[in-house]
């Protein structure tokens, strides 16, 4: 009989920089864990509001963000890099837009699932640790050949409007379960938000 394996919901988008922490996080906490756990990652759309047509952002949608707001996010940033001995080349990546990098993240979570939580590392790492952008075809074409995903069907995945419809349908199906910011955790019912500490998640799962 196989035994049973903790699963952690993690509601997340790729541009938002806690996101990237609170993985990292998790990752030192599931080092330390003596059981496996496994990580269901579901899609948030950060970008929704201010995306262009063209992907491009426009920063003239009023969406509450003014430079102070900024400014101490790249501070919170800074202070849980050092907590959580994280190196970043960037505090905030406020012109990309992560829905290329959704489509074919969740394109591999359904076709290559055994290769998606490689895949997802690669994007944070190239758009946290090598400040490439990850709203860029190319970009992604180079992560999937370099993690062994065929780059045809990846460069397809995100040039096809279901694979976005059903994103997007993700994204309302997040809503309607209150998720109104990433990181989200959730297991058996509990919630963890924002870039939290290894002794958290110790909290939420045991």
């Amino acid at each position: 009989m196989s035994e049973t394996v903790d699963q952690l919901e993690c509601y997340a988008d790729y541009v938002c920089p806690f996101c990237y922490l609170g993985t990292q996080s998790l990752e030192q906490y599931r080092e330390t864990r003596a059981t496996p756990l496994e990580v269901d990652w579901q899609p948030f759309d950060l970008r929704s509001g201010k995306r262009r047509a063209d992907g491009s952002i426009d920063h003239d949608v009023d969406d509450g963000k003014d430079e102070a707001y900024f400014e101490q996010a790249k501070q919170n940033v800074r202070r849980l890099q050092a907590a959580y001995d994280v190196e970043m080349v960037q505090e905030l990546a406020i012109e990309v837009d992560s829905l290329p990098a959704q489509q074919a993240a969740w394109y591999v979570k359904q076709e290559y699932p055994d290769q998606w939580a490689t895949f997802d590392d690669e994007i944070y790492a190239a758009l946290w640790q090598d400040g490439r952008d990850i709203g860029e075809v190319d970009v992604l074409a180079d992560i999937a050949a370099a993690v062994g995903l065929p780059v045809d069907e990846i460069r397809s995945a995100i040039d096809d409007d279901s694979v976005r419809t059903e994103l997007e349908d993700r994204f309302s199906m997040a809503q309607q379960r209150g998720i109104t910011g990433v990181p989200t955790f959730m297991y058996d019912g509990q919630i963890a938000r924002g870039a939290v500490p290894p002794a958290r998640f110790e909290r939420l799962l045991e």
